[in-house]
C-alpha cells in the first residue's frame, strides 16, 4: 500500500475530504487504499470520474455487517452537488451559495423558453430581506441526516434544474422553497415563523411531503396534489368526458380512480334495442391506452386504477382483463383493477350461496332505483341489502329481463379474484360497507370506490351535461354540471424520528396546516376537483416507517404489543391530527360541509369510542367552532419518499435485511434502516415469513382511528392454498378493515404503481 503522499491535488483532496468526515468508526484502510490505487491508475481522471469512483466504492461495502457505509456514498455525493452547484452558480466553495441570488436566477425567464423555474409569486411575495433572513435559517448540517438512496432519489428527481442534468438548487434549498411556497398566502406578520417551522418539520425529516408537492412547489409548472377519483356517468358524454378529466390529471402526475360501476353491461340495452351495449371493457380499454399515451412528461406512464362492484353483471371478464391467458383485445395490462365488495357478498362467499350480477342501466330503467346508491347503514342489516333481495325477487319473477342478470356461486367469484391477485396482484379490495358507514360526511353524498392506492376514501358523484345555453352576442356555451371529483392532498409523518424525538405535538398542527394551504395555493388541472376540493378541504396525514419504528421501539411485528402500541398511537396521531384542524377552524372557518357532518354532530367520536375526557373536549370544540378539514387522514404506501427519509414504505414489513434497490436508471445495495446488533432481531424475518394475521391484527386497530383508508398489502408464498388465502380475506373483512392494497405474492413482479401518492 501507498503512503498518503501529501495530497495537493484536487482529486486526493475530495478523498481527504471524505474520509475527515468519517464520524461512523468506520474502517476505512481498504477503502482508503483501492481508491489511491485507482487514483495513480487515472491520474487524469477529472473531479466528477472521481466522485463517482468514491460513490461506488462506498455502496461496494454496504453491508448489513457495514450499513453505515451509505452515509459515506451519501456524502461523496453531497460532496460532488456542493461542487456542482458552486459551478453553475458562480460562487466560490463546497457549500451552500446565495439564497436570494438563486431565487433571483430561478425566476427569470430563460431566453428561448416561455417559463423560469421559479414562480414569479416568490420574489412577489417575499422581501429581499426576508429571503436572506430564510436564506440564514437553512442549515447544510441537515443534509448529513440522508442515507444514499434518500440523496440520490432527491438529486435525481425533485430539485429544481433550470438545465437539464445540471445542479442548482441544493436539499434544504427545496425544503425552503417549499415551506415559501406553502405559507406563501398567510399573513405576512407571522409568515416567517411559519416557514421556518415548517423547514424545521421538512430539514429534519420528520415528515415528507407528497411527491407532487416535493418536485413541483415552487416551480411554474406542475400541481402539488396526488390522488384524484371520478366517477363514470353511464353515457357516451359521461365515459367520454371522464377520459378527457383523465388526461389532464395524469398530464401533471396525479394517479386516478375510476368507479365504472354506473356503466352497463355487456348484452344492455342502448336506447331500448337490446343486446347492443358491449359492456365496459371497450371502455376500460380506452382509459387503458389514455394511461400509456398520455405519460407524465415522459417520466412515467399515467396511473389509473378501475373499480367495478362484485355484483356487476361484467365483473367476471373485469377479472380477467390483467390475466396472461385469453383473447389480448380484451385485455388492459396497464391499469389496476379494485372491486367494490358489499358485506352480503363476503357472507355469502362464506355461506356458499348464489351471488346474482345485474346490469346496473335496467336495474334502474326498470325499478328505478340504482343499487350503487345503497349501503349497509349497520352491520348485518341495511338498504344494500334490502334493494339486492328486491332486486333479485325481480330477477326470480321475470320483472327484469333474463338479459339483465345471471345467478352464479359467490365463491366463483372469489376465485376468479384471487386468480387474478396471485397472477397479477390486484385486484384491489375495497370494503365499501365499512367505507360508508365511517364516512364523517354521508350526509352529502357517498364513497363509490377509493383511488390509484387505496387510501382514499371521499365522497364522489359524476358530472352531468346540461342545455347549451345562447349568449346576447349569439355565442354558445354547453354546460356540464359538475360531480365530487376527488382530490387528495398528502404529507406523511416519519415515525421513527418523529415519535423517538417526541416532537408529535410540535410536527402535526404545522404539518397539517401545510396540508390546508395546498388547497388554496394549487393549481389543479380539472375544474370541478377544484371545486370539490374546496367543498370538503380534503388532506390526507399520512405515516410511514412502521416496521422501523417497532425495531427501534424493540417490539417484534408478530405481538400483542406492537398491535396495542399501533392503536395507542394511531389514536394519539388522530387526536393530533383533528385538533390541529380544529384550531384552524378557529382561526380560518370550517369546511363549507360540516353543517350536517359526523364531526359537527358528535357522531364521528361515537362511531370511533372516543370517552376520554380529551375527546369530548375536542368533540364539543369542534361542534362549537368547526373543523377545518372535511376529510384528514389517509396512510399511503410512501415508496420513494420514504427512502428520502431514511425509513420503511409505509406501514409494511420490511423487505429483507439486505437488497438490491434497482429502477431503470440505479442498482446498488440498500440495508435497514438503523440496522445494529439492537435492531436485528425485530427485523429478522422479512414480509412474506411474517404471519399475515398478526399484519391485519395492527391494521385493524390503527383503521379504527384513521377517518380514510390505508394502503395495505397481503404478503404471501406463491405456494399459499385457496383456502388460506380466502381466510386471509375473510380476517380482513371481519376485522373491519376498508381496503387491502396489493397482494404481494412471490411469484409475481409487480409493479410499483402508486409514485405519485409516494407521499
Amino acid at each position: 500500500m501507498k503512503e498518503n503522499k501529501s495530497m495537493t491535488s484536487n482529486n486526493h483532496i475530495l478523498l481527504d475530504m471524505l474520509l475527515q468526515e468519517n464520524e461512523y468508526k468506520l474502517d476505512t484502510s481498504k477503502f482508503q487504499s483501492r481508491v489511491l490505487k485507482w487514483l495513480d491508475r487515472n491520474e487524469d481522471a477529472d473531479e466528477e470520474k472521481v466522485s463517482k469512483k468514491l460513490i461506488q466504492t462506498a455502496l461496494e461495502n454496504v453491508d448489513i455487517d457495514a450499513p453505515d457505509w451509505t452515509y459515506i456514498a451519501a456524502r461523496a455525493l453531497l460532496n460532488s452537488m456542493y461542487r456542482d452547484a458552486a459551478i453553475n452558480r458562480g460562487y466560490v466553495g463546497m457549500n451552500y451559495g446565495s439564497f436570494y441570488k438563486l431565487i433571483e436566477d430561478l425566476s427569470v425567464v430563460p431566453q428561448g423558453k416561455r417559463y423560469s423555474t421559479y414562480k414569479p409569486e416568490l420574489l412577489q411575495s417575499y422581501t429581499e430581506q426576508e429571503i436572506n433572513e430564510l436564506g440564514a435559517a437553512i442549515d447544510p448540517e441537515k443534509d448529513k441526516l440522508f442515507s444514499y438512496i434518500g440523496l440520490f432519489l432527491l438529486n435525481d428527481r425533485y430539485l429544481a434544474r433550470p438545465k437539464k442534468g445540471k445542479v442548482y438548487e441544493l436539499p434544504q434549498e427545496r425544503f425552503m422553497i417549499i415551506a415559501m411556497e406553502l405559507m406563501r398566502l398567510e399573513d405576512p406578520s407571522v409568515r416567517l415563523n411559519l416557514v421556518k417551522e415548517a423547514y424545521w418539520a421538512m430539514s429534519n425529516l420528520y415528515m415528507t411531503v407528497a411527491t407532487p408537492t416535493l418536485s413541483n412547489a415552487g416551480k411554474t409548472n406542475g400541481q402539488l396534489s396526488s390522488c384524484f377519483i371520478d366517477t363514470v356517468e353511464d353515457s357516451l358524454d359521461g365515459i367520454y368526458l371522464t377520459n378527457y378529466d383523465v388526461a389532464r390529471v395524469s398530464k401533471y402526475g396525479g394517479g386516478v380512480g375510476i368507479y365504472m360501476g354506473k356503466v352497463r353491461s355487456k348484452g344492455s340495452d342502448i336506447r331500448g334495442f337490446e343486446g347492443s351495449s358491449s359492456g365496459i371493457i371497450p371502455w376500460v380499454r380506452l382509459y387503458n391506452q389514455t394511461a400509456v399515451s398520455v405519460d407524465q412528461l415522459g417520466q412515467r406512464k399515467g396511473a389509473i386504477a378501475i373499480y367495478l362492484d362484485a355484483w356487476h353483471k361484467d365483473i367476471m371478464k373485469f377479472l380477467d382483463l390483467k390475466t396472461q391467458n385469453g383473447d389480448d383485445r380484451a385485455k388492459a395490462h396497464d391499469i389496476f383493477t379494485g372491486v367494490c365488495i358489499p358485506d352480503l357478498f363476503m357472507e355469502k362467499v362464506e355461506a356458499r350461496e348464489d351471488w346474482y350480477l345485474f346490469d346496473p342501466h335496467t336495474i334502474k330503467q326498470v325499478l328505478g332505483y340504482s343499487l350503487e346508491d345503497f349501503y349497509d347503514e349497520q352491520e348485518g342489516s341495511g338498504s344494500f341489502r334490502k334493494h339486492y333481495e328486491h332486486t333479485v325477487a325481480a330477477a326470480k319473477t321475470g320483472v327484469l329481463p333474463s338479459y339483465a342478470f345471471e345467478k352464479v356461486q359467490a365463491i366463483e367469484v372469489m376465485k376468479a379474484i384471487m386468480i387474478s391477485q396471485l397472477e397479477e396482484g390486484t385486484p384491489y379490495m375495497f370494503y365499501r360497507d365499512e367505507v360508508n358507514r365511517k364516512n364523517p360526511n354521508a350526509h352529502k353524498g357517498m364513497i363509490y370506490c377509493s383511488n390509484l392506492c387505496t387510501e382514499i376514501a371521499q365522497n364522489t358523484s359524476h358530472a352531468e351535461m346540461e342545455e347549451e345555453h345562447s349568449t346576447e352576442d349569439g355565442d354558445v356555451i354547453i354546460a356540464r354540471k359538475s360531480g365530487d371529483f376527488v382530490v387528495c392532498n398528502l404529507s406523511s409523518i416519519n415515525l421513527p424520528r418523529a415519535v423517538m424525538a417526541d416532537v408529535l405535538e410540535r410536527l402535526i398542527p404545522i404539518q397539517v396546516r401545510m396540508l390546508d394551504n395546498v388547497i388554496d395555493i394549487n393549481t389543479l388541472p380539472v375544474a370541478q376537483a377544484k371545486i370539490t376540493n374546496l367543498r370538503y378541504r380534503s388532506v390526507g396525514l399520512g405515516t410511514f416507517g412502521w416496521a422501523h419504528l417497532l425495531a427501534l421501539k424493540q417490539f417484534m411485528w408478530e405481538s400483542e404489543e406492537a398491535t396495542r402500541y399501533a392503536d395507542e398511537l394511531y389514536e394519539s396521531i388522530a387526536y393530533l391530527a383533528i385538533k390541529a384542524s380544529a384550531d384552524l377552524a378557529i382561526e380560518r372557518g370550517a369546511y363549507p360541509y360540516f353543517e350536517g357532518s359526523d364531526w359537527q354532530t358528535g357522531i364521528y367520536f361515537e362511531k370511533r369510542g372516543y370517552k376520554d375526557e380529551h375527546w369530548i373536549d375536542l368533540m364539543k370544540q369542534i361542534a362549537s367552532t368547526g373543523i377545518r378539514n372535511g376529510y384528514l387522514q389517509a396512510i399511503a404506501p410512501n415508496a420513494s419518499t420514504a427512502k428520502i427519509g431514511n425509513s420503511t414504505d409505509g406501514i409494511d414489513p420490511l423487505y429483507d435485511l439486505s437488497y438490491i434497490e434497482e429502477k431503470k436508471d440505479f442498482k446498488f445495495k440498500v440495508t435497514a434502516p438503523d440496522l445494529s446488533h439492537k435492531t436485528y432481531p425485530f427485523y429478522q424475518k422479512n414480509r412474506y415469513a411474517l404471519n399475515q394475521k398478526e399484519s391485519i391484527k395492527q391494521n385493524a386497530a390503527r383503521q379504527r382511528h384513521v377517518d380514510q383508508a390505508i394502503s395495505f398489502n397481503l404478503y404471501v408464498t406463491n405456494d399459499i392454498k385457496a383456502k388460506e388465502l380466502l381466510d386471509l380475506h375473510m380476517t380482513a373483512w371481519k376485522s373491519k378493515i376498508k381496503t387491502t392494497y396489493y397482494l404481494r405474492s412471490t411469484a409475481s413482479s409487480l409493479i410499483e404503481a402508486c409514485e405519485a401518492c409516494a407521499s
